[in-house]
């Protein structure tokens, strides 16, 4: 499941150049919501999922989740307009809402607090081998016509056999337990650094994908296809990073809640400086990085101070918070983006963002500490 949660929003970025040029009559913003809608439904559907495991157990929401996960990402390879197009990545949103938390939420339920940092960190690396699969094929699938990339969703049924042999059909959550807004309201308040964090990360990270498809063809000798392998050598980083993230936590401890955000500001730097190989080498490096410390490090540590059952309590808001920084990212670069102006400006601004963020993760720091338990 993990490797299918990315899909959702990236695997569509290397596409976006030739669905842009398909409905050529549409604004930029229109056609990135193909990448960014599908976050805000995951949201909603984040914040029913506590509501949904007391009624439904493990094993049906998972074949559920994954059954509308195919029909809507591969439904849209027969969709032509854009309104409809949007109404099917809204439905694959939903899909993805039940899924995103059962697949970080169920290695809490399963596994003792000393093996999460381990098995987060395979899970991220699982989500990243998805982006780099999922990246490759649709970029592929999109030299042939720009529709034909809605095809790689077609992954998921390995996904759905797996999920309908080995999982078992428990209940997550004692039906006896109430969920309600006053909960809610605790859990935001316990939990507030890590849900901003996770929103910050997704709306630094995804200024990658919305933007670079269609800014590094500025640079005439990188090819659909080699534009393509610089966006999978970034998952490439980040899947290195998840496979020993255990033990990078281990040896930084206390600082590497810092790694991300000074990560992401050199990352962002480099795209920031042109076109040039070098530079775009150079982000994809350090984006990577940081989004493969990021992800498994936020995760891990809200689990752990979750318990057994994070999975119904703070994985899924720590979800939503992901998803909503993929929604808001091109709604909060791009109208900044255009005060800076200049092809690199969407970068220009990820700078800007990743100060805040370091500042975010200083303050936070002292108030909640978001350290290695």
């Amino acid at each position: 499941m993990s490797l299918l949660t990315v899909m959702a929003g990236a695997a569509m970025a290397p596409a976006l150049g030739v669905i842009r040029q398909h409905f050529d009559s549409y604004n930029s913003l229109t056609v990135q919501f193909i990448v960014s809608l599908p976050a805000l439904f995951i949201i909603l559907t984040n914040l029913t999922f506590p509501l949904l495991c007391r009624r439904i157990k493990s094993l049906s929401l998972a074949i559920g989740g994954l059954l509308l996960y195919i029909v809507a990402g591969v439904g849209a390879y027969w969709i032509d307009n854009m309104a409809l197009l949007l109404i099917f990545r809204a439905l694959l949103g939903i899909s993805v809402g039940i899924i995103m938390p059962l697949s970080t939420g169920l290695l809490t339920y399963y596994f003792p607090p000393e093996r999460q940092s381990q098995l987060m960190g395979l899970a991220a690396a699982t989500n990243q081998l998805g982006g780099i699969v999922a990246t490759l094929v649709a970029g592929i699938l999109a030299n042939i016509s720009w529709n034909s990339s809605f095809l790689v969703y077609l992954l998921g049924l390995f996904a759905l056999v797996l999920v309908a042999k080995y999982l078992p059909n428990d209940s997550l959550t004692d039906k006896s337990t109430k969920v309600n807004d006053a909960s809610a309201r605790q859990l935001f308040r316990t939990y507030h650094p890590y849900i901003g964090a996770m929103c910050l990360i997704m709306i630094l990270f995804f200024i990658f994908p919305t933007n670079f498809a269609i800014t590094a063809q500025s640079n005439p000798r990188l090819s659909t296809n080699s534009i393509t392998l610089l966006m999978v050598g970034l998952d490439v980083f980040a899947l290195l990073i998840g496979l020993c993230f255990s033990s990078i936590m281990q040896l930084c401890k206390t600082w590497i809640k810092y790694l991300t955000p000074l990560c992401f500001l050199l990352g962002y730097a480099a795209f920031s400086l042109g076109s040039e190989i070098i530079c775009l080498l150079l982000g994809c490096l350090f984006v990577g990085i940081a989004n493969g410390i990021g992800v498994p490090y936020i995760n891990t540590i809200a689990s752990i101070k979750g318990g057994r059952h994070a999975s119904t309590t703070i994985m899924p808001l720590i979800s939503a918070a992901l998803y909503a920084g993929q929604f808001l990212s091109p709604i909060i670069v791009n109208p900044c983006s255009q005060l800076l102006k200049g092809t690199t400006s969407p970068y220009q601004v990820g700078v800007l963002l990743a100060l805040i963020f370091l500042a975010h993760t200083y303050i936070t720091s002292h108030s909640q500490s978001i350290e290695h338990s």
